[in-house]
């Protein structure tokens, strides 16, 4: 069988483009029977998977998402006579002359207290479009179960249409013990001795919440005698500075931007953190969690739909409206180590739960049933 993986997330900076990569190398990594065609909007990322002998790469051009998804990729299709196309993301090429399976990573735009963290026309443009994509796919994957069941109730779809999957964070996180590797980490990113962590990213602040974050953590730090500081990592964040008015002394002395952290840093810096802070408004799957709980770091997180299901008992829940309640739940957790060695203990057994290898296997399974 000759499967398509369209590959434009790959490059994103963020939980989608992540997963991207990730699923991309498990299914190549699982699976050496099948062909794939891999396509690239950025011609830069040939060469990314050529050591798969099973694996042909190409770069699609397209003026547009909409260019590259509706017409460029159905004529690679019929091109490259592909029998499935996969995409990690949530669209699916309508012309293309074959079998589609697309992931969703949340379900938000049909969700009536999550809707209001979208534009209104994006809003009506998925409402249009999503029917047309689940018509088109033979599976649909979606991340969380939540999601799977907002769908399925919103578009009355037929049994085994939508498919929950987990995912998971990539292999090499894991708690670190290594005291020269945490260094060369912690010198790097000019890190403290003890800190907050919290990872967002331009353009998703509203979502992951940062306004709360800030007004919390100046509660906290005026009422504490030697406040742990918080770091803010992600690209770009400096620019928050200014953006929420954050000063330069005081509490905002404390508040950290050490720009994007590379992957393969992260885990130091998860072990490095005393805490890791996600009060999101919004997650299907939120990866930071699993991540910081495979690292054993004591998380926080909000009280709604992604973090719950993905947590389970493995955090301390707060209404992520309510900045005294999630500062008060960082001083809870930083003053008591009882509770950060039980919260980081059964982070670690949680993070079992989540496995690439049971990811890839259901996924490539999907695939292969849209054409069986």
């Amino acid at each position: 069988m000759k499967i398509g993986i369209m590959l434009r997330a790959l490059d994103e900076k963020g939980g989608i483009g992540v997963y991207t990569q990730n699923i991309t190398e498990e299914l190549l990594r699982l699976d050496r029977n099948n062909q794939y065609v891999l396509y690239y909007r950025n011609a830069t990322n040939l060469g990314r998977f050529s050591r798969f002998d099973n694996v042909t790469e190409r770069a699609i051009r397209g003026s547009n998402t909409a260019v590259w998804d509706q017409i460029r990729i159905p004529l690679a299709c019929w091109k490259d006579k592909i029998d499935v196309i996969f995409h990690p993301k949530f669209t699916a090429p309508l012309l293309a002359p074959c079998k589609a399976v697309m992931v969703l990573h949340g379900a938000g735009w049909y969700m009536p207290d999550m809707v209001q963290f979208f534009k209104p026309l994006d809003v009506r443009y998925i409402h249009l479009v999503m029917p047309l994509y689940f018509r088109k796919c033979g599976v649909v994957l979606s991340v969380n179960r939540l999601g799977a069941g907002v769908f399925n109730n919103a578009l009355k779809l037929s049994p085994g249409k939508i498919r929950p999957v987990y995912f998971a964070p990539a292999r090499h996180f894991k708690r670190i013990t290594d005291e020269a590797e945490m260094l060369q980490v912690k010198e790097r990113y000019n890190l403290p001795d003890r800190f907050i962590l919290t990872l967002t990213k331009r353009g998703g602040d509203t979502r992951k919440n940062l306004g709360q974050i800030f007004r919390a953590y100046a509660s906290y730090h005026s009422n504490t005698e030697n406040p742990h500081k918080l770091v803010v990592g992600g690209k770009d964040c400096h620019l928050f500075r200014d953006e929420y008015a954050i000063p330069n002394d005081g509490y905002g002395a404390d508040v950290l931007f050490p720009g994007w952290i590379d992957q393969q840093d992260l885990p130091s810096v998860y072990t490095l953190a005393d805490l890791y802070l996600y009060p999101t408004n919004l997650e299907a799957f939120p990866v930071p969690i699993t991540e910081a709980m495979a690292c054993g770091t004591p998380i926080i997180t909000s009280d709604v739909t992604g973090p719950r299901e993905i947590a389970g008992e493995a955090a301390l829940f707060i209404d992520p409206d309510n900045a005294g309640q999630i500062a008060e739940a960082i001083s809870r957790v930083l003053a008591d180590e009882d509770l950060q060695q039980k919260l980081s203990a059964k982070g670690l057994a949680r993070s079992t739960m989540y496995s690439w290898d049971k990811c890839a296997r259901e996924t490539l399974e999907a695939i292969e049933s849209v054409v069986k």
